[in-house]
Formats: C-alpha cells, structure tokens, sequence
C-alpha cells in the first residue's frame, strides 16, 4: 500500500518566523500581517513581530499570544521590534533581534508595501518614485539580505515575500507600485534559486483585492468614498465576486512556510479570486 501523509497539526511547531509589517492601519477588518501572526502562532510558531508602529505590533503580539494558547501551544510571548526597514540599521536591527532572542529563525514573512503618490508614467514624481521603490523592493531586498546567512544555516528555511496582482497586471495609475512588486518578484525567483542548495525555500504571495484596512478604509477615506461602496466595487471587478479577506493570505503563508510546501520554491501564488486567470 501507498503511505499517505499523516494528519498535519502544529504545522510550524518548533519553528521561529520573523513578520515584518507585523501592525495594521485601523479599520473594519483585519490586516495581512497581523492575519498572519494569529495563524502562525496558531500553528505554533515563536514569534518576532516588527513594525514601525510599536503600539499595533503589540495589539497583534496580543492577539497571536491568545490564539497560541487556545491551540495549546506554550509558548513564549511574541517578541515585539519597532523598526522601520527603509531606514539603513532596519533590517539588521530586526535580524540582530531574532538572533538574540532565539539563536536563529526559519521563516522570514515579508509584508510590506506602500502607493501612496503614485501615479502614471508622465505624471509620476521622482520624490513619489524613490519612495514606493525604496519602501517596498529595496528595503524588502535589504532585508532578506540581513536574513539569508541566518536562514541558510537553519536545517530548512524559508522566506515568503508579498508581492502584489499588480505585478502581473496594468495600472494606469500605479507606476512605481507595480514596477516595485514586478522586482518582488524577480527578487523572490533569485533568492529561491541560490538558496535551493542551502533548503533555503522563497515564494511570494500575489493579493487581488484583499479587505483590508490598509486597502479599503484607508482607500476610501482618501478618496472621500463611503467604505461600503468602495469595497462593493472591487468585489465586483473579481470572478468570484468577492473580495477575499487577510485570512485568505494567512492560509498560503502558513503552507508556503510549513513543510507542506517542501519542494515548492520559487513560486509566485496569486490569491486573488481568480483575477489573474481573467488577466492571462
């Protein structure tokens, strides 16, 4: 008979993940990053959250602390980084942090990304330009550099990069934010190759229209829209005619970091309600 795989359960047991863009905007619902703390530590993982705003860092740490417990987990209260990784000593002040606290991480979750003064080609600034740019590829790629020694000599690692639809598909409107999640990608591809041979994994996470703080309440409250049919008109530009939520993303980061996804590297996993199959 063939072997089936057992039941998974703890599915990051034994592990330690670092997430960075670990806070959230406020709003109605919850975010990627703090969605993904909760379903991390759910599955048992240690946990360094790192933010630029101390204060929601230490909301999510909260909140993954009790969704350890409840999964009877014991573990040790989620370590918390105020940085800023588009700042120069960012990202190896996060590294240092893991490397202290625990001697080493396996997972690197990147959530990170901003667009805001974006714009179309001819109207785009450079102030506009360099910002997104820094923010989202070179502070990202700056990061992953400070962690791959450290993820290289873990027994397997992996990272999981967020990426973005916009990567893959135009927008008038989002210049330098798709020009930025375009080298997410590139950068996710280069880090997966030259990690293979260390089990070093790398995948990226491609969001559609996610209901998030960050993309909904703060969208509409920019644009001066009512919420409600800001984000009713993005569900209806999807071909399941909803948007999908944080937890949606949460789910293809726990599988893409746990060993479900052993011989998976290199991926970029849109999750977006099939937008991208709309897109070609």
């Amino acid at each position: 008979m063939i072997a089936l795989p057992a039941r998974v359960h703890g599915r990051l047991a034994g592990r330690t993940a670092v997430i960075v863009g670990a806070g959230q905007t406020d709003g109605a619902t919850i975010g990627n990053g703090r969605a993904v703390a909760i379903t991390f530590a759910r599955e048992g993982a240690r946990l360094v959250l790192v933010d630029r705003d101390l204060d929601s860092a230490h909301g999510t740490a909260g909140m993954a602390a009790t969704a350890a417990g409840e999964a009877g987990h014991d573990l040790p209260i989620p370590i918390v980084v105020g940085a800023d990784i588009a700042t120069d000593d960012g990202p190896a002040r996060i590294v240092a942090a893991a490397v202290d606290a625990y001697g080493g991480f396996d997972v690197l979750h990147n959530n990170v990304g901003i667009g805001m003064g974006d714009g179309p080609p001819h109207r785009l600034s450079d102030d506009a330009y360099d910002r997104i740019m820094d923010v989202n590829l070179r502070a990202m790629w700056r990061t992953c550099r400070e962690a791959v020694p450290v993820l290289r000599a873990q027994e397997r690692s992996a990272i999981v990069n967020v990426s973005s639809l916009a990567a893959i598909a135009a927008a008038s409107n989002q210049t330098a934010y798709k020009l930025s999640k375009a080298g997410v990608d590139a950068l996710t591809q280069n880090l997966a190759l030259t990690g293979a041979k260390h089990e070093m994994r790398a995948n990226a996470i491609l969001p559609g229209f996610i209901d998030t703080p960050m993309a909904v309440d703060a969208a509409a409250t920019f644009l001066d829209v009512d919420r409600s049919e800001y984000a009713a008109a993005r569900a209806s530009m999807v071909p399941l005619r909803r948007q999908g939520s944080a937890w949606d993303v949460a789910n293809a980061a726990l599988f893409l970091a746990s060993d479900e996804a052993a011989f998976i590297t290199g991926v970029c996993l849109a999750v977006d309600g099939g937008q991208s199959a709309r897109v070609g």
